[in-house]
């Protein structure tokens, strides 16, 4: 018997129902996902911020105001004062009678996808007041970015601000990016956020590479499909198979939790050292006392609660570079590492595909840090002893 052959047109038709068909269901994933995960507004995109300026990093534009929700987190105003700073105050000379910190740092010190008010850089000062019973207020320079490099070129900012202390917050993506570099404002958040360290396995990975740069050049509606995968993905994961992918990732992305670093990893941190070398000198001429601490990315924090890792990986090994680079150029190094083995489950403070700490991430952070500033690493700060309990009364 002879096959019957298809009629000319459904050679074309066929095909075009099955494009239609595939859009109709990435289209509807799409709008679901979007109602499920929204976004609105842009704090990269729009009238609050310089991000095209490889030679001076990423910049806020002065008495700026913007707000943004990105997908997983909640509508987030950004409002920065005549210096461009998000500080929640106006920059200029201290109150009397108060001990101030200036804080630099990136998107983690910046509060990025949290509302000010919840921030450590907002919840830490009221803590150090309550322990220290000082007059005590954190102005916050702290920049959303990733560039070291910049502290350093803007570390006059600092200064002129008149501190008592300066505070350094890190994050292990600061390490990876040292330069500056311009910021792509068609990229999204996600993709340019600490937690793109925090792909997929590499078969998971793989599937979504692919569908996100097939949709990428079809349509801008690919976005939100991926983030909810993700985002449903990372929460449903137990804490130890979210660091088991993790792990996965290439050096770029886990080279710094490994024993032995690469020599793209050791590139990074001498660059650090001459950012790092650079600012405490200026610190020491001025006689500001430099603090610096490392804040833990989502997976090492994770690491570090469960207790256990391979052994070809540390995840305190960075937090050691980090303080001997620190303390050899004659600053004070602060350690909270050490305190997320009591902190349960501690990925839940991170947006699990933005990867920023969440705002119970910000509580638990100023929580660990004014215990170290009050213990004695920074005299100043302290706090009193407290008077002992009469052991017996007397009759």
């Amino acid at each position: 018997m002879e096959e019957a052959k298809l009629p000319r047109q459904d050679w074309i038709v066929l095909p075009l129902l099955g494009v239609l068909t595939i859009a109709f269901v990435f289209g509807s994933m799409e709008l679901l996902a979007r109602r499920i995960l929204p976004e609105e507004g842009s704090l990269f995109v729009g009238a609050c911020m310089v991000i095209n300026d490889p030679s001076a990093g990423l910049q806020a534009i002065p008495n700026s105001v913007c707000r943004e929700k990105a997908a997983e987190g909640q509508l987030t105003e950004y409002r920065f004062n005549s210096c461009g700073h998000r500080a929640g105050m106006e920059c200029g000379p201290k109150p009397p009678n108060t001990y101030r910190i200036v804080m630099a740092g990136s998107s983690y010190g910046f509060g990025y996808g949290v509302m000010r008010e919840r921030t450590f850089a907002a919840l830490l000062p009221v803590e150090l007041s309550r322990q220290t019973g000082r007059k005590i207020e954190l102005y916050n320079a702290s920049m959303a970015g990733r560039m070291p490099r910049a502290a350093a070129l803007r570390f006059d900012e600092l200064l002129a601000a008149k501190p008592d202390m300066i505070l350094w917050e890190l994050a292990p993506a600061d390490i990876e990016d040292v330069q500056l570099q311009a910021i792509d404002p068609d990229a999204h958040v996600w993709e340019r956020s600490i937690d793109r360290r925090a792909k997929f396995a590499a078969s998971r990975e793989l599937i979504l590479h692919k569908t996100h740069t097939v949709w990428k050049h079809a349509s801008g509606w690919y976005d939100h499909i991926t983030i909810l995968l993700r985002h449903l993905l990372y929460n449903d994961e137990s804490e130890e198979q979210y660091v088991n992918s993790y792990l996965m990732n290439g050096d770029e992305t886990a080279g710094f939790l490994k024993t032995d670093w690469s020599p793209r990893w050791q590139g990074h941190l001498e660059q650090f050292d001459s950012c790092a070398a650079d600012m405490e000198e200026k610190a020491k001429a001025a006689g500001i006392p430099f603090v610096a601490v490392l804040l833990p990315n989502r997976a090492q924090a994770a690491m570090i609660s469960m207790g256990k890792w391979p052994t070809s990986y540390d995840p305190y090994k960075l937090d050691e570079k980090l303080r001997f680079i620190i303390v050899s150029h004659g600053g004070i190094y602060l350690d909270i590492l050490p305190e997320f083995r009591t902190v349960s489950s501690p990925e839940q403070y991170f947006f699990p595909v933005d990867g920023h700490p969440n705002s119970g991430g910000h509580a638990i952070i100023a929580t660990l840090l004014a215990k170290e500033l009050t213990g004695g690493a920074v005299p100043a700060l302290k706090a009193p002893a407290q008077p002992q309990a009469v052991s017996e009364q007397t009759r």
